[in-house]
């Protein structure tokens, strides 16, 4: 009897004001050419460093050099007055400048950069903040209660985002000799393990030439062996807000690549 009494109610309702048996309105599709006009209308932050023969770089690799591309024939410098075009030959390591460390740069196993599928290029982006702790330990390590006091106000780290360690050593670019000291403040081994293993992020990014404070390298060891990609020596850090940001970062396609420069960007909200 309840039950034919709703029906009942039911019909006679929609009889009485047929609005309510209408369906709600659809939300119009958002087109690519929406979402393209949306984001070329954000500010972007260049997170990238121009680099030259004299960039610092680690002893190990040297630095690089570049020349005029020749004539293989005539061992001639092509030019625009003789050529109509000039080039240049560039001698370097990977890991120059702001680059990739793809896994398989610490692992036998690991993906090489152009296996590294395209939706880890372009990333919902956190920056997690170092230099508050710089003035009473300027090789401070960033540590788990770090990241969970920056928690505490900006909320959890998304999963499948990029988390990059502010530390301001880029403002000593131009210095080569002070950009390189060591000790230097980056990642301690903890937390870069929380990251990756509770909050599940794609991959992290940092001002430095490496990822940990101290030799052994194990934080770097550990990031590129569980299979996540890295970004060193970025820039600009400190012009990007906490959260809301998005990074997009990209490489050249060089097959079995195992580190390269790289252009990275961030899109702000």
């Amino acid at each position: 009897m309840l039950v034919r009494t709703m029906i009942a109610f039911g019909a006679l309702m929609a009889g009485l004001l047929p609005g309510l048996a209408d369906p709600l309105p659809t939300p119009p599709a958002i087109t690519l050419a929406d979402a393209f006009a949306l984001i070329a209308s954000k500010p972007k932050v260049d997170l990238t460093h121009a680099f030259s023969p004299t960039t610092p770089v680690w002893e190990g690799f040297g630095q690089a050099k570049m020349t005029p591309a020749v004539d293989p024939t005539t061992l001639e410098a092509y030019t625009i007055a003789k050529d109509g075009f000039r080039a240049t030959y560039y001698a370097m390591v990977g890991q120059y400048g702001t680059h990739v460390d793809p896994p398989a740069h610490f692992s036998a196993t690991g993906v090489t950069m152009d296996q590294i599928p395209l939706d880890d290029m372009m990333l919902p982006m956190v920056v997690l903040d170092d230099t508050p702790f710089l003035a009473s330990d300027p090789a401070h390590a960033f540590s788990v209660e770090d990241l969970l006091a920056w928690e505490k106000v900006h909320g959890r780290v998304p999963k499948g985002s990029f988390a990059a360690l502010r530390t301001d050593l880029s403002k000593d670019w131009g210095d080569p000799k002070k950009f390189k000291r060591n000790p230097f403040p980056a990642w301690s081994l903890p937390v870069v393990k929380m990251l990756i293993e509770e909050r599940g992020v794609t991959a992290i990014g940092h001002e430095a030439m490496d990822t940990d404070t101290t030799k052994e390298m194990a934080s770097e060891t550990y990031v590129l062996g569980s299979g996540h990609f890295q970004i060193e020596v970025m820039d600009n850090l400190d012009k990007v807000p906490p959260i809301g940001a998005y990074i997009v970062v990209t490489w050249p396609k060089v097959k079995n690549g195992l580190g390269f420069p790289a252009r990275a960007y961030a899109v702000l909200p």
